[in-house]
């Protein structure tokens, strides 16, 4: 689908990319990610989310690096989430970044086709939900109050 026009907002066509992790893998992925791609979103850039800790679960079957395992086995990890409209050699080049800094033999990558809103600047300022328009709130951050 290809990037559609409206009034109040549009509409970007790219790609999601989960990545589970182990929580202190985040950083150097992220660093090396950053460097292939600004992972912008309008006026911000560096835009990804994670998740809190979950358990990862597998089983190796002995055909990589680690030996067969009989049962499955845990792994405490996140989910890293971010949004890209990179293609062809520039994807390759994020998804390589993750690749040479993932700790796993075989990361986890989900790349989703996925579509994002983007807001019209200067559209709706004085909407009293807007959290420049209301009492600061705890989550806002201190270089924004």
């Amino acid at each position: 689908m290809r990037d559609r026009e409206f009034e109040r907002y549009r509409v970007e066509t790219g790609q999601r990319i989960l990545v589970q992790l182990p929580a202190e893998a985040l950083p150097r992925v992220e660093a090396a990610v950053l460097r292939a791609d600004p992972l912008a979103h309008g006026d911000y850039d560096r835009v990804s989310f994670h998740s809190a800790a979950g358990v990862q679960r597998f089983r190796s079957c002995g055909g990589g690096r680690n030996r067969a395992t009989e049962d499955t086995v845990e792994v405490d990890c996140i989910e890293w989430q971010v949004f890209t409209t990179a293609e062809g050699a520039a994807l390759d080049a994020l998804i390589r970044a993750i690749y040479a800094t993932h700790p796993y033999e075989e990361p986890v990558i989900h790349l989703v086709p996925a579509q994002r809103c983007r807001h019209r600047r200067g559209m709706d300022e004085d909407n009293p939900n807007r959290f420049w328009n209301r009492e600061t709130a705890d989550w806002v951050p201190p270089a924004h109050r």
